[in-house]
C-alpha cells in the first residue's frame, strides 16, 4: 500500500482548516505574547539601569528610572490581559522581574547611596539588612503565587494584599533617599535608622497583615470630584517637591493599614458577606452601627458644634421687640 499523502488540512469542529490559517494563528500569537513580554524585559533593563546609576552618584535619575520600571511592570499585565496573550512563561518572568525591580534594586541603591561610605563595620551590617530585605521581597512574591493558585479562598480575599506588596515595599524602602535629596543629612540618613527601616518593611512585606487591593477598588460617583483634586494636588507635588509628594505617600500608606485590618476582620467573621461587592459591606456595617445605636449598645456620635463667639462671629441682631410684638 503506498502511504497516504497529508493534505495540509485538518479537521477541526467538523471543518477542514488549511495549514496557512494555522500558520497564521500561531505567528498572530506569537506576537501578542511578544509585546507583554518585551515590556518586562524592559522594566528589568531599566531597573537595572536605576541601580547603576545609584552607584554613579545620579540618585534622581535612578529613581526616575526605578519609576519607570514600576510602570512598565504595571503595564506589562494589562496589555497580556486586553490582547488575551496571557502565558505561564509570561507570568514566571513577571515575578522575576518583581524580585529585580522591587527587592533588589531599591536594597542596592539604599546601601549605595546611604550604607556603603560608613566604616567597614557599619556598611557590613548594612550590607547584611540589605540582604534581609532582598529575602523578605523574594519571600513575599512566593507566597503570593502560591495564594494566586487558591481556588477555594473566599471571594473577599481579592480585595486585601496579605502584607505590604512589593510595589509599595520598595517605595517605602527609598524613603531615607528622597529624604536625603530633599532635606539633606540628618538622623534619617543615620545607618541605624536605615538598618531599622529596611527591617521593618522586609517585616511589613512578609507578614500577615491586611492592605487594600485597588484592582478591586470601585470609587462612588460622588468621590470624583474630590478624587480628581487630589489628583491635581499630587501631580503639582510631583513637578515641584517629588520628595514630599513619596513622604506624604508612604505615611498615608502606613496609616491606611490599621483601617485595611479592621476592614478585612470584619468581613472574615461574616461569611454571609464573604461574596458581596465591597460596597455593600460599607452600607452593611452601615446597618449595623445604626442597629446597636438604637439598641443602647453603642453611643451615637454627634458632632460637636462650636459655639459662635469661640469662632469669632457675631449673631446678627433682630428686629426689636416692639417692632416683632406689631
Amino acid at each position: 500500500m503506498t502511504p497516504r499523502r497529508r493534505s495540509g488540512r485538518r479537521r477541526v469542529a467538523g471543518r477542514l482548516r488549511p495549514a496557512r490559517a494555522r500558520r497564521t494563528e500561531r505567528t498572530a500569537r506569537s506576537g501578542r505574547l511578544f509585546i507583554p513580554s518585551a515590556l518586562t524585559v524592559l522594566a528589568i533593563c531599566a531597573g537595572l539601569t536605576a541601580m547603576r546609576t545609584a552607584d554613579g552618584g545620579s540618585a534622581d535619575l535612578a529613581l526616575l528610572l526605578l519609576v519607570t520600571a514600576a510602570v512598565l511592570d504595571g503595564l506589562d499585565g494589562r496589555v497580556a490581559r486586553m490582547m488575551d496573550a496571557s502565558s505561564a512563561i509570561g507570568a514566571e518572568l513577571d515575578s522575576l522581574a518583581d524580585a529585580i525591580n522591587f527587592g533588589v534594586v531599591p536594597a542596592v541603591m539604599v546601601y549605595t547611596i546611604l550604607l556603603r561610605d560608613h566604616s567597614d563595620a557599619a556598611s557590613g551590617i548594612g550590607w547584611a539588612l540589605v540582604l534581609v530585605y532582598c529575602s523578605a521581597i523574594v519571600l513575599r512574591l512566593a507566597r503570593f503565587n502560591t495564594l494566586l493558585d487558591d481556588d477555594s479562598a473566599p471571594a473577599y480575599t481579592r480585595d486585601f494584599f496579605v502584607g505590604v506588596p512589593a510595589p509599595a515595599a520598595a517605595v517605602m524602602v527609598l524613603l531615607p533617599v528622597g529624604l536625603l535629596e530633599q532635606f539633606g543629612e540628618g538622623w534619617w540618613t543615620s545607618t541605624v535608622f536605615v538598618g531599622c527601616w529596611l527591617v521593618f518593611i522586609g517585616l511589613l512585606a512578609v507578614s500577615r497583615v491586611p492592605t487594600l487591593s485597588l484592582k478591586s477598588a470601585k470609587p462612588r460617583a460622588r468621590l470624583l470630584a474630590p478624587g480628581l483634586i487630589v489628583v491635581a494636588g499630587a501631580a503639582a507635588l510631583l513637578f515641584t517637591f517629588p520628595y514630599v509628594l513619596m513622604l506624604v505617600m508612604v505615611a498615608a500608606y502606613l496609616l491606611h493599614i490599621p483601617f485595611a485590618w479592621r476592614m478585612q476582620r470584619w468581613v472574615s467573621s461574616r461569611p454571609e458577606h464573604w461574596d458581596s461587592a465591597p460596597r455593600d459591606r460599607r452600607l452593611q456595617r452601615r446597618d449595623e452601627r445604626r442597629a446597636e445605636v438604637a439598641a443602647g449598645t453603642r453611643r451615637r456620635v454627634i458632632p460637636v458644634r462650636r459655639p459662635s463667639a469661640r469662632l469669632g462671629l457675631r449673631v446678627p441682631a433682630g428686629p426689636p421687640k416692639d417692632d416683632r410684638r406689631r
